[in-house]
């Protein structure tokens, strides 16, 4: 990276939103198709420098963002409200910078996180909207909310979360704390929101699929426990489609002065989500 010597390094936190339809994924590829690529394009040009970014959870194909949290180092000189206007005039209608503050070059995306929240949207009616297409999961069948909240009790806490990973993960450990996963029934809609210190790759949607699998009375409330017990992904219901799923926020220790910028409201998902 071409540096100028002159000037010293800042680090820079930026708050992403996307609709991760037209992608495939977060992380940077040979295509060029993700969103890691569209916004370090958009910092090559902003700042006239190649730009590296490191963010706090990397999402799959087709999985959304209400705050993705990103950080870069850099020697340029801009205004924050400079990072967000100057940004987003140069990034596609479906990649927005919502916030940017200058931090501690001890601050990391991803290792400084203390928390990530992600939302699962799914439409629960007999035909699909046209209108929710890729921004929501569905299911025809009726499904059980009692039922699928009394399994969703079994996954909240410390657990070896195995059962719930994909053969592609590379984390360390499987063992993850869950500290909520709430489901709320709102119209047509059914909201999962689920909070942990970190999640395995496809652990959400893998989540929601065994919940439905409950919801629509093919297993009892008491077979996600055992999915839990037994550690192996072969036991759990498929992946489950990634249309409906946002990052929504990303908590970090009070030192860096984030919180201001977390605006999603867990009490009430998917107003938040309908708001962004």
């Amino acid at each position: 990276m071409d540096l100028l010597p002159e000037l010293p390094l800042k680090r820079i936190v930026l708050g992403i939103a996307y609709n991760g339809t037209p992608y495939y994924g977060w992380q940077t590829q040979p295509n060029g198709k993700t969103v890691q690529d569209k916004l370090e394009a958009a910092l090559r040009q902003f700042t006239t420098q190649v730009t590296p970014t490191i963010c706090a959870g990397r999402t799959d194909t087709g999985v959304h963002a209400l705050s993705q949290v990103v950080h870069l180092d850099t020697q340029a000189e801009r205004r924050t409200e400079s990072w967000v206007r100057g940004l987003n005039a140069l990034l596609p209608d479906s990649i927005t910078v919502r916030w940017a503050k200058e931090v501690a070059l001890d601050f990391n995306a991803r290792f400084s996180a203390r928390s990530r929240t992600y939302v699962y949207v799914l439409r629960n009616e007999r035909i699909m909207s046209p209108h929710w297409v890729g921004r929501a999961g569905w299911d025809f069948r009726p499904l059980n909310l009692d039922a699928m909240c009394k399994a969703a009790e079994h996954l909240v806490g410390t657990h070896d979360f195995s059962s719930f990973r994909s053969s592609q993960c590379q984390a360390a450990s499987p063992v993850r704390t869950m500290e909520l996963l709430k489901i709320e029934k709102q119209g047509t809609f059914i909201v999962f929101t689920l909070k942990a210190n970190a999640f395995l790759h496809h652990m959400v949607r893998n989540i929601i699929g065994s919940l439905v699998y409950v919801g629509k009375g093919r297993f009892p409330s008491e077979w996600v426990k055992s999915l839990l017990q037994e550690k192996d992904r072969k036991f759990a219901a498929p992946t489950f489609m990634s249309d409906g799923l946002y990052l929504a926020q990303v908590d970090y220790p009070e030192e860096y002065g984030l919180d201001s910028f977390n605006q999603f409201d867990i009490n009430h998902p998917l107003h938040s989500l309908l708001q962004a």
